[in-house]
């Protein structure tokens, strides 16, 4: 039952992210008084059908306009952003990933093509803070024009959901840009049709390798104030968590790892000897009341 709740949120998640119908008409990206509030999930806000503003993209230009904010004396500008990315990761941790993102929701449909499942090697969950570092933060800050103003590098030099979701519409929709298309655009086709076809072979790679939202959400995973609980004493090491779950979590290794995404799967599907449960505010673990047993 919970898995098919999460489905729903997910669905009805990634259409409220995308509810402006009437872009087929206007072929114009909307522009309305709700693209000033952030959404939970990774969306772009170039996408012709997107009501609101990609958290990422807006911290990326809080940080591009930083330095000319500063030179006119605005301390405050975008700092919404930040504090909402604040609130959510430490209320939450990293959960809108697994119930709110339409990107991550697209990932796990396309995962189940039939085909060999591969794992990646750990090492690789790292790129993310890389980019969230580099991309997100310092290169908007430090890479500027003569002006002071830094570039959105992550989107709009590698992020394949901007490509999916704004460029290959957009290009539809408008015609003339066409002929504008260049090298930068190939190249981020070129790492769009990547992802898309490790996304048949690899749990949520974009989620576990690349997305700085999902980074940021992940730091909050330990201190939030919805935490997953695990019980070793219960635990038989039987590892259907790790193979239930979307991200390749091992929870059986300790809960809220930095990839955990809350889906709430490996505690509703995967076990059955009440090994795993959560806890809100530290107040004592739901499900260590009542454990599911192995019948």
């Amino acid at each position: 039952m919970m898995l098919d709740i999460r489905r729903w949120i997910q669905i009805v998640a990634t259409f409220l992210s995308n509810a402006w119908l009437m872009f087929p008409f206007t072929r114009t990206i909307y522009q309305g008084k709700l693209k000033s509030i952030c959404v939970p999930g990774l969306n772009c806000y170039s996408c012709p059908a997107a009501v609101g503003s990609c958290p990422l993209g807006a911290v990326q230009t809080f940080f591009a306009n930083l330095r000319p904010s500063f030179a006119t004396g605005n301390y405050h500008i975008g700092l919404y952003v930040l504090g909402f990315l604040g609130l959510i990761g430490s209320l939450v941790g990293r959960m809108p990933c697994a119930w709110l993102c339409p990107f991550g929701f697209m990932q796990e449909l396309i995962h189940k093509i039939p085909s060999p499942k591969i794992e990646i090697p750990r090492i690789l969950t790292w790129v993310k803070y890389a980019a969230l570092v580099f991309l997100v933060v310092l290169l908007p800050i430090f890479v500027v024009d003569f002006l002071g103003y830094g570039e959105n590098w992550f989107c709009k030099y590698l992020c394949p959901a901007g490509t999916l979701q704004a460029g290959l519409p957009m290009i539809y929709l408008q015609p003339q840009l066409r002929g504008l298309l260049g090298t930068l655009f190939t190249i981020k086709l070129i790492i769009l049709v990547v992802f898309l076809l490790a996304m048949v072979f690899i749990r949520r790679p974009f989620c576990r390798i690349l997305c700085p939202l999902g980074a940021i959400y992940s730091l909050f995973n330990k201190v939030s104030v919805f935490r997953m609980v695990h019980h070793p004493d219960n635990c038989v090491l039987c590892k259907q968590c790790y193979r239930d779950c979307p991200m390749g979590v091992r929870f059986y290794e300790g809960a809220n790892q930095k990839d955990c995404i809350r889906c709430l799967q490996c505690l509703r599907k995967s076990c059955k000897y009440g090994a795993i449960s959560y806890e809100v505010a530290g107040a004592l673990p739901v499900e260590k009341k009542h454990p599911v047993k192995q019948t």
